[in-house]
């Protein structure tokens, strides 16, 4: 007899095994009844893949011969279900849950979280054969789905393979970094694309843009730039997305200052009041006649979501600004704070926030130095955004975006003054 806790785990992970098999099985039977209304169809229903998930748990508890008859024992069994129902049914859709199942079965009793998880992510596919059918066949185009592999690809492949340190003599390049923010521009090009075709103008470019924030200001706007390039109608939307991506910016500045900063973040609370809210205000305003267009569906099958080379430019040429940044900074030393973090700014604004928050922390800086070192990160991290408005988006576009991004800057400033 084991202790309490191993009866425990023990319990949870029959438990989760039992709840996979029933979740996938009753998936299945609807899925049978929906294309056999009038009575038995030969398929596993949902009392099968019960057992099937608690067979493999069993398996995995007994050892590794039991799982070998386990898996030989629903190889068979997938081979005589398929017989049984190929004139009817040729898919091979619930011979592969099977499997599936009993594999989550096996994992539940090690990791039954991971195996619940999945176990929902399983049947939610199952759940929706028709909307994915309906995504690969109609909703994307042969190119679009080419370049969301290219992003896969990049973001699952490429960049675990990099190494996740600084190469140079001055710490600053660090390949997996770099190509994380290779890989934000394609992303949130992507996912304003797709928002846009989801959900309209009203609504998809603001969300793309705000979501995008938060993951790299800069990088949105270089996105909507090539947005608004490449549909010319849209450049109004667009420069409104790439302003409000400026909220997530403030947002994320204030939770990198209140972790590692806590006092920092109470003296510059007015400023970044004060700038984001411009930020949303400025957002709105400008992207107040595209949202009420009533042309909510915009067809842009003609575009892509992104382009390859635009973001590894994009990213080389943040790479050369950091690097030059850290040269500078090891050349200069750590009483020059101030224009060490306004270089630095023009690479990562969180970052140089990060750094100054912690300076104050172990006292290497007062909270006025720091408040202005702030201000100067911010402050260069918006001439890059304008430049990346003018580059990528073209005059339209900058002449939109850039008055914005100066106001926020502004406002921060002003109330910086009067804090």
């Amino acid at each position: 007899m084991g202790t309490p806790t191993d009866v425990v785990a023990l319990a949870t992970g029959l438990g989760v095994a039992l709840g996979i098999g029933l979740l996938i099985g009753l998936e299945r039977e609807r899925s049978k009844r929906a294309k056999h209304p009038g009575g038995a169809t030969g398929q596993a229903g949902v009392r099968t893949f019960a057992l099937l998930a608690l067979g493999g748990a069993l398996a995995a508890l007994l050892g590794s011969a039991a799982v070998y008859v386990a898996g030989f024992f629903v190889a068979c069994l997938g081979v005589a279900s398929y017989r049984a129902t190929a004139r009817s049914d040729p898919s091979l859709t619930t011979e592969v849950a099977m499997l599936v199942t009993l594999l989550l079965g096996m994992l539940a009793l090690s990791s039954p979280a991971v195996a619940g998880g999945a176990g929902v992510v399983v049947a939610t596919v199952l759940a929706n054969r028709r909307r994915l059918h309906r995504l690969s066949r109609q909703w994307l185009s042969e190119r679009e789905l080419h370049d969301l592999l290219t992003l896969a690809a990049a973001a699952f492949v490429v960049m675990p393979l990099l190494p996740d340190h600084a190469i140079d003599p001055w710490g600053a390049l660090n390949p997996r970094r770099v190509w994380m923010l290779v890989v934000a521009v394609m992303a949130i090009g992507s996912l304003g694309y797709l928002s846009l075709r989801a959900f309209g103008l009203r609504f998809g470019l603001p969300i793309a843009g705000l979501a995008g924030g938060f993951a790299s200001s800069t990088a949105t706007v270089a996105a909507m730039g090539e947005r608004a390039r490449s549909a010319p109608a849209l450049v109004g939307a667009s420069a409104s997305a790439a302003l409000l991506s400026n909220v997530g910016t403030v947002v994320q500045l204030a939770v990198v200052m209140g972790a590692l900063s806590p006092a920092l973040l109470s003296y510059l609370a007015i400023p970044l009041v004060a700038s984001g809210s411009v930020a949303v205000v400025v957002a709105i305003g400008m992207g107040w006649r595209a949202f009420s267009a009533s042309n909510d569906r915009v067809t842009i099958g003609t575009g892509r979501p992104f382009e390859v080379m635009t973001a590894l430019r994009f990213g080389a040429l943040l790479a050369g600004i950091m690097l030059l940044a850290a040269m500078l900074r090891a050349r200069w030393g750590p009483e020059s704070l101030p224009w060490v973090m306004a270089i630095s700014g023009v690479a990562d604004v969180h970052a140089a926030a990060a750094s100054v928050a912690q300076a104050v922390t172990t006292g290497g800086v007062d909270m006025a130095t720091a408040a202005i070192g702030v201000f100067a990160a911010l402050v260069t991290n918006s001439c890059l955004k304008c430049a990346a408005a003018l580059v990528k988006g073209g005059r339209s576009y900058a002449l939109r975006v850039i008055p914005g991004i100066a106001a926020i800057a502004i406002a921060f400033g002003l109330a910086l003054t009067w804090a």
